[in-house]
């Protein structure tokens, strides 16, 4: 059997690529994005009542690797990449259908220049992901306190101190008004470690840079911290 969906709407997202965006939902509280609605969606109507909830179940299309095809074994992050286990115990996106799910914080409805938005929060997509359906968080159907979580059983991240240089600190001067949670952000963002799983917890002397809204954040692992020592506008490329 073969079905076709249309994306209700597209999410305009901090996080400008994969490398740094966290791979579970509601790991960095700090990430916020706005939901925009495609024509034939954006009617408040869709929304009434949605106000109730606080949390949102949002299902995706993962539009940056669906290309690339699936496979029946995956090596999860979470397991330092290197084990392999069956696609459907794990999140991978390389699935048979590329469909992701995240629970988010419902942060209401507005309208900006005539468009329709929902803003949401604690989000794991990337800029311009398509969304294909909006369902409500129900607390006694959704949360299963006795539930086990295989070998993603704690929370990951925080194994980090975040450190800035004087030139990063004066750049997240400049960017207040524009960003005025970005140290947050990015001490968030950092706290995941989002280098490649086999890095996890290890020093090395690269120098990665991740892009976050228009600005690209230069940082090294050193010393038993990560240090920011640059941020700056990401180059624009055609």
């Amino acid at each position: 059997m073969e079905f076709s969906y249309r994306a209700i709407g597209v999410i305009r997202s901090p996080y400008r690529q994969k490398f740094a965006t966290p791979r579970q939902p509601n790991l960095v509280s700090e990430a916020e994005a706005e939901i925009l609605f495609e024509d034939g969606f954006d009617h408040r109507d869709c929304m009434r009542g949605l106000e109730q909830f606080s949390h949102l179940w949002l299902l995706w299309h993962f539009h940056q690797t669906s290309e690339l095809g699936w496979s029946p074994l995956v090596q999860p992050p979470r397991l330092g990449g290197k084990q392999k286990l069956g696609v459907f115990a794990s999140r991978s996106p390389f699935r048979p259908n590329p469909i992701g799910l995240s629970v988010v914080r419902n942060l209401g409805t507005q309208t900006i220049q005539s468009q329709l938005t929902l803003r949401v929060g604690g989000i794991d997509l990337v800029d311009a992901t398509p969304i294909l359906d909006i369902k409500p968080y129900i607390v006694y159907a959704d949360a299963i306190p006795q539930a086990r979580s295989g070998f993603a059983s704690d929370k990951p991240g925080a194994c980090w101190n975040v450190n800035f240089t004087d030139s990063a600190l004066d750049a997240l001067s400049r960017y207040q008004s524009t960003y005025p949670n970005l140290k947050a952000f990015i001490i968030s963002v950092l706290q995941q470690d989002p280098r490649p799983a086999w890095r996890a917890r290890s020093e090395d002397d690269k120098q990665y840079g991740m892009a976050l809204y228009d600005l690209n954040v230069k940082w090294v692992v050193t010393d038993g911290h990560v240090e920011v020592r640059e941020i700056c506008p990401s180059e624009k490329t055609d």
